[in-house]
């Protein structure tokens, strides 16, 4: 079942959202060689604390996870796509890091995600993360009132794949709202004018998740959480939480 928010709530949800761009904005700037990755979920901790807002992502266990998630974000590093879990590894000269963060503050989720190079960067890592933003970009875009899930699938999947980089099956975006997953399932490759019809009100988050090589193949890594490139090429993600109102896509998350 997909809810309707009202303005007050996308407000309210705009506020989550801040909180989470902040704390995504801090984990960047502190993102150094050297810096280990429990490091940067302490500095996202503490952007949360201070802002009294809570962690969706801390204690989080879907039905596919052997463990709670243990962290306040995702740290993928290099082959990992999604859902890294931050440990004591310290980041490497041209390291390629995922960071992805939600945020709950009084009674509603925002969640957003960003991809950069860590000291010096490669240009491959560069035009991966270019065109990951350049994927987003065109799926808020597609956001609008009268469109269909399907139209927002095929603006991400396109300039994806026109790249030629690929995508990982059965993980994309989802919706928001009072949990930070909710329905509807918003995938990042489909065909134009099919699925759900957008209405105004609707929260969704747009995550593209690009693989440099062009494969789709991916695995669990022993964690039970990671993502990884099943060719060890790497990966890049990116996502905001867009509201889709009568005057177009609202990015909830935007930094």
């Amino acid at each position: 079942m997909v809810e309707l928010k009202t303005e007050t709530s996308i407000d309210a949800m705009h506020a989550a959202g801040q909180v989470v761009a902040r704390a995504l904005t801090a984990a960047r700037k502190a993102a150094r060689v050297g810096v280990t990755l429990l490091e940067l979920d302490e500095v996202a901790r503490e952007v949360l604390r201070e802002a009294g807002a809570t962690s969706p992502f801390l204690g989080y266990r879907p039905s596919f996870a052997p463990t709670p998630f243990p962290a306040v974000i995702c740290a993928s590093v290099n082959d990992a796509i999604v859902h890294g879990i931050p440990t004591d590894y310290r980041l490497r000269d041209g390291d390629l890091l995922s960071v992805d963060c939600g945020a709950e503050l009084d009674g509603w989720a925002s969640d957003s995600a960003i991809s950069f190079v860590v000291g010096r960067p490669r240009p491959a890592d560069l035009r991966l993360v270019e065109t990951a933003e350049r994927a987003l970009a065109e799926g808020i875009a597609a956001a609008v009132v009268g469109n269909r899930i399907g139209d927002i699938a095929h603006a991400v999947g396109r300039v994806c794949r026109t790249a030629g980089y690929g995508i990982p099956q059965g993980f994309g975006g989802h919706g928001v709202g009072r949990r930070m997953h909710e329905d509807p399932e918003v995938p990042n490759e489909g065909r134009p004018g099919r699925g759900l019809p957008l209405r105004a009100g609707m929260v969704l988050a747009i995550e593209p998740m690009l693989i440099a090589s062009g494969e789709d193949g991916y695995h669990e890594a022993p964690d039970g959480w990671t993502l990884r490139t099943n060719d060890g090429s790497r990966a890049a993600h990116v996502e905001h939480t867009v509201a889709v109102t009568e005057a177009g896509p609202r990015i909830l998350t935007a930094r």
